[in-house]
């Protein structure tokens, strides 16, 4: 129907019905920003409206499906300006509700998707998360949604400028995103985190799905145990299996790779992964001896953790080896999270007291991702010297400053992966809590992890299988050859600029075209290796997160 026919029809329908109210669908695009999955009762729940009409004076509802009773009511006012495309928006706060159930939130005759007030919000999304470490398995390791692959690893060695053809057993471990590459790096950060999230609160990561009486998230960080023993190569690392090749060869099951035959490994070390690899194996080690009541596996874990930190003054400060990915900046946050894992094992004060010296002289990094880790190593030295707390302290004003400065509340700049940022945000007021029961950052805290379950621009859940609307267009080939990819998790958005520069040749169209800026920007589109790829390192530290939301 035309513009003019609508006008008409609705002049007509002002004379002959002056009290009738007019629903011009034209003009009338009502968007809701919420978290689809849900809130636990007691924390911060709110929404982001868009429109392209002032709703000022319009009243937004929240109404119990099951019962049909409005449980909260408020008036719109004072838009909070314009958002890309929408001249007008509102920020809807309804923390004061706090029965549980099934709600919708509704404004000028639109609804949003249903949510869940519950303590039982967030159940099922660590164990999903965790479903993806399984399908990133390789070699002999009983994947998932797919059959065994890469069963020669390596077939040469690159040691610097030379080739050494040479095998080495490096199969199994995961493969580190939607490619069939593995790292040392993102591997050892994906074997801590989830030895530490069990470690941190064993009752919530305690979950067995196969019944055989080990807790999942410990069979899974023995993939990458298992995988970093075989990563030793005389007095370094194997820190790369498979060069760049394996992203020009098409999309293809892991077991029908075209390069399964020629992966080679490359040889590098660095004291950055001296501190993730001693750190990793020093905490495996008490779990393994106090849980698991495994004291050979526990040994050999020290001895590797110790071995390699005894050699942290004869080898660079970071490792560049490799295709020059997932190279550290710095390497002081790592060693000190080395150092107190091997102390807290240990008791020698010696760790103890290096621990202090590197953990001061990383500071606050103001950032999280899989080379950003500080506040960890901060988290478990506070406990002994109470002054490091403050370094925490300093990364969750900086990311509340940073929340007060948009629309949609984000702690942080963007970047490539900016969803494992966010989520970083809310893991350090996870550490932060438990150091000092203060709850001064938990309002960030929680739009930090809404924006991930749909409190976004898109109306995305960004995790798999949650929420009304959510990714399904993984960067990932399995996913892609198999229709589905359990735990999926999207990196997130980028600049448009940061985006266009990469050139990347879109499935679709973009159906999300309306929503986006030149500020934040994200495609679900298989072919966005940017914003859409999954990686084992974001896994990891959603498992922690909503683990610990539970």
């Amino acid at each position: 129907m035309s513009i003019k026919k609508i006008f008409i029809i609705c002049s007509l329908a002002l004379i002959f019905f002056p009290n009738c109210s007019v629903n011009m669908m034209v003009d009338s695009e009502i968007y809701f920003r919420i978290n689809q999955v849900g809130f636990l009762p007691d924390e911060y729940k709110s929404a982001i409206i868009l429109a392209n009409t002032n709703l000022d004076g319009t009243k937004a509802e929240l109404r119990n499906t099951k019962t049909n009773k409005t449980v909260f009511s408020t008036i719109l006012i004072n838009s909070l300006g314009q958002y890309g495309n929408f001249k007008y928006t509102y920020s809807v706060n309804f923390t004061s509700i706090i029965e549980t159930g099934e709600y919708i939130l509704e404004a000028g005759n639109r609804k949003s998707f249903p949510f869940q007030i519950s303590i039982n919000a967030n159940n099922g999304i660590a164990e999903s998360l965790l479903e993806f470490f399984q399908v990133q398995r390789c070699g002999y390791t009983e994947p998932k949604e797919h059959n065994v692959c890469h069963i020669v690893d390596a077939t040469s060695i690159i040691e610097g400028n030379r080739v050494i053809s040479q095998r080495i057993d490096l199969t199994g471990g995961w493969h580190d995103a939607g490619d069939y590459v593995k790292f040392l790096n993102t591997t050892a950060y994906s074997t801590y985190i989830l030895l530490f999230a069990y470690e941190f609160n064993p009752s919530k990561f305690s979950f067995d799905k196969n019944n055989n009486g080990i807790p999942d998230i410990l069979e899974e960080a023995k993939i990458g145990l298992d995988w970093m023993h075989r990563a030793v190569y005389n007095d370094k690392f194997i820190t790369q299996v498979q060069d760049l090749r394996d992203h020009n060869v098409g999309w293809r099951m892991p077991e029908d790779d075209p390069l399964a035959f020629d992966r080679p490994a490359f040889v590098g070390i660095g004291k950055n992964l001296i501190g993730i690899y001693s750190a990793t194996m020093a905490l495996a080690s008490r779990i393994w001896r106090e849980k698991m009541k495994y004291p050979e596996y526990a040994d050999k874990c020290l001895n590797t953790a110790e071995k390699f930190y005894s050699i942290r003054n004869r080898v660079p400060d970071v490792d560049r080896s490799g295709t020059g990915m997932y190279i550290d900046n710095v390497f002081e946050g790592k060693m000190a999270l080395g150092a107190i894992e091997l102390y807290l094992t240990t008791n020698k004060t010696s760790y103890l007291n290096e621990a202090k010296v590197f953990a001061d002289s990383a500071g606050s990094d103001y950032w999280w991702s899989w080379g950003n880790i500080n506040s960890i190593a901060h988290y478990k030295i506070a406990k002994f010297d109470d002054k490091h707390k403050s370094f925490i302290k300093n990364n969750l004003a900086h990311f509340t400053t940073n929340m007060h400065n948009n629309l949609f509340g984000l702690g942080t700049a963007l970047s490539w992966g900016t969803n494992h940022t966010i989520l970083g945000i809310t893991f350090q007021n996870i550490l932060w809590k438990r150091l000092t029961n203060d709850n001064s950052f938990d309002m960030l805290s929680v739009i930090q992890k809404d924006y991930l379950l749909g409190r976004n621009p898109w109306g995305i859940c960004f995790i798999y299988g949650f929420g009304n609307n959510y990714t399904k267009n993984f960067h990932h080939q399995i996913s892609f050859l198999k229709g589905k990819l359990p735990g999926g998790f999207a990196a997130g958005p980028a600049t448009k600029e940061f985006i266009k520069s990469y050139k990347i040749p879109y499935d679709n169209t973009d159906s999300y075209a309306k929503f986006q800026t030149n500020e934040i920007y994200y495609r679900d589109d298989r072919m966005d290796y940017i914003t859409n790829e999954p990686t084992i390192t974001a896994n990891a530290t959603a498992i922690f997160v909503f683990g610990n939301l539970k």
